[in-house]
This record gives structure tokens, sequence and C-alpha cells, in this order.
């Protein structure tokens, strides 16, 4: 039975995605999905854990520079918008959230089974509440500084 548990797992985890219409997570559970019929899982599974989460931030960094390569963005935009108080909040907000990313990236790498709760999480917003899953190294990231915050009041 310790061999259906994980496909058991996945197909739960689609159904939920199907049902949420989460396109992420319906495509990311049917390629692993792919991946473990074909057999293909034994050689894949350890180089996608070890090395996905920097695959994705590789391929959101580059979306997120394609307006600067089309042109659309350009240094007399952030000139401009730099002249905006709210342009100075979302600079801030930028950093922050950067920032805050990396320690979800450290958790997320030190603690694995820390992924399972986010993940149970974000599909729960996502489904529940009209969230939007926005990944998760945002929410280690704010998972971290939360245990950090209850470490300091309660001396551990």
């Amino acid at each position: 039975m310790k061999t259906m548990g994980p496909l058991l797992f996945l197909l739960g985890l689609l159904i939920i995605g199907l049902l949420a219409k989460n396109q992420s997570l319906i495509v990311a559970v049917a390629f692993l999905l792919v991946l473990k019929f074909t057999g293909m899982g034994d050689k894949w599974f350890p180089a996608i854990q070890q090395k996905g989460i920097n695959w994705g931030v590789t391929i959101i960094t580059i979306a997120v520079l394609v307006p600067i390569a089309s042109g659309e963005i350009g240094f007399k935009q952030l000139s401009d918008s730099l002249r905006s108080y709210y342009a100075w909040v979302a600079l801030l907000s930028g950093i922050f959230v950067a920032v805050i990313a990396s320690k979800g990236l450290h958790l997320l790498q030190n603690d694995p089974h820390i992924t399972a709760a986010l993940v149970f999480g974000t599909i729960l917003a996502v489904a529940l509440f009209q969230g939007v899953a926005v990944g998760p190294l945002i929410g280690a990231g704010i998972a971290y500084m939360a245990m950090k915050l209850v470490g300091m009041f309660s001396g551990s």
C-alpha cells in the first residue's frame, strides 16, 4: 500500500486543482504523474526536488524582465516612476518580498516537510477563498518570519 500513497495523494491534489480551477497545480500534478507512470520519476524526481525551485525562480525572473527586453520598460519609465510616492512603496515592497522569499528558500531547503503544509494552505486558500497561488517561497518566507517572532517571544 506504500506505493499507492503517493499516487492517491497526487490524484487527490489533482481533483482539488480541478475543483479550484488552479492551472498551476493541475499542470504540476499531471507532469509528476506522467513522470511516475512512464518510469522516469526515479531519474527526474531527485533533480526536480533539488533544483526545481531555482529553475522556477529563473523562469519567473525571465518573465519579469521581458518588458525590459521588449523595450516596454526602460530608463525613462524607471526615472518617471520614481517621482511617484506609490513607486517608492512598490520599490520597497519588492525589496521586502525578495528578502522574505530568500528566507523562505532557506526554510524550504532546510525543512522540506514545511512544503506540504504550505502547498495545502495554498490549495485551501485558492479553493475556498478565491486566493491566488503566489508560490511556496513567499509563504515559506512569511512562515520563517512568523517562526522567528514566535521564537523571540517564547524564548526558543
